[in-house]
């Protein structure tokens, strides 16, 4: 029931991936006198949807704590709950992220030894798998060394699972890739990512900045969630203007809009590239659960591909293995620095024993 255009467009974007997905069942929530109608009208919905009854509704105005004390009888709290219950192996919204992500940790819960969670999205870059990942853009502003350390395993896993990459490059976001720059905690979440990379399952390629972003340095970006969102915000507004210049370039005489009928094979794909839609949705990432959130203003397009990456990390059991990996390096922030690095576990790289999937 979330989002600018309302449920008209979660339904249509529902339908356009039912098509590509045979096997997958969905439950809806929100009101059935509202669902129903728009259901019926989808063929590639029937007999796929349940829809759980749900009258009230969260809005984008709703605070945080105020949904968390009297939300119990909306649609997002009932999403949240078919997760918990087990009927549902991931929750998406287009809603209000303050109260989706004060909701899912009230009914997931925070995985042990996670203090904070964190979104984890998908950025355009000039790597083989397309994608970096970077995390966190918004779910907390605060993150010290420990926080940072649990971003670089939760993205790891994320980067492993959702990408295929057996052992994900993270670099750690500062204003230089100089070890004696940056802040306190940064330079301690330096150490701990350092000392953590064997049995974290991934290479840690030092400080990074924000142009290696979209660049091929890394695969997965960390940072804290004020400096995640403003680079967010930034390369969306970007993105946007230069659309906008293209278009005005294009415009400015015959000959130019003859370029661009030319040019419009290239065009095409070059906005299928960098199309936000087709990675649309931030996994929460370090809860009880599957949790992702699409743009409030997604169309059709943009609520297929968040229903899709729900799927896909459904598909692999990602709840499960990320809490795995979490649990097992748990403690790598307390070990001491002159530790020896210790024995490989399995799944931790590329020759993990038949029968046995990395986490």
């Amino acid at each position: 029931m979330g989002g600018d255009a309302g449920p008209s467009v979660v339904v249509a974007g529902l339908a356009k991936f039912a098509q590509t997905a045979p096997d997958a069942s969905f439950i809806l929530h929100g009101p059935r006198g509202v669902l129903e109608p728009l259901v019926e009208r989808r063929r590639s919905l029937s007999g796929r949807v349940e829809i759980a009854d749900a009258a009230d509704v969260v809005t984008m105005e709703d605070k945080p704590s105020h949904v968390m004390r009297h939300g119990k009888g909306t649609s997002m709290w009932s999403t949240l709950d078919a997760v918990t219950d087990g009927r549902a192996v991931a929750a998406v919204s287009c809603g209000n992220t303050g109260a989706l992500m004060a909701l899912s940790m009230l009914r997931l819960r925070r995985l042990p030894g996670v203090a904070r969670p964190a979104i984890a999205i998908l950025w355009p870059s000039r790597n083989p798998q397309g994608f970096n990942v970077m995390l966190d853009v918004g779910a907390d502003i605060r993150a010290d060394a420990s926080d940072l350390l649990q971003y670089a395993l939760m993205g790891a896993s994320y980067a492993r699972n959702g990408m295929a990459l057996s052992r994900p490059r993270v670099g750690l976001l500062n204003v230089g890739i100089e070890e004696h720059k940056g802040r306190a905690e940064l330079k301690e979440a330096y150490d701990l990512m350092a000392r953590a990379a064997d049995k974290g399952g991934f290479h840690f390629v030092g400080f990074v900045e924000g142009g290696d972003i979209p660049g091929d340095l890394c695969d997965v970006i960390v940072t804290d969630g004020f400096t995640g969102n403003v680079a967010l915000k930034t390369g969306e507004g970007t993105a946007s203007l230069i659309g906008d210049l293209l278009r005005e370039a294009f415009k400015f005489s015959p000959l130019s809009r003859l370029a661009s009928l030319l040019a419009l094979t290239s065009l095409k794909r070059l906005k299928k590239r960098i199309d936000p839609r087709r990675v649309n949705g931030g996994v929460f990432l370090g809860l009880n659960g599957t949790v992702v959130k699409s743009h409030g203003g997604a169309d059709e397009t943009g609520v297929a591909a968040a229903v899709g990456l729900a799927y896909r990390l459904g598909q692999t059991g990602f709840a499960e293995k990320l809490a795995a990996r979490v649990a097992s390096v748990a403690a790598l922030a307390q070990d001491a620095p002159e530790q020896a690095g210790p024995a490989e576990e399995p799944g931790a790289g590329p020759e993990h024993s038949e029968g046995q999937a990395p986490l």
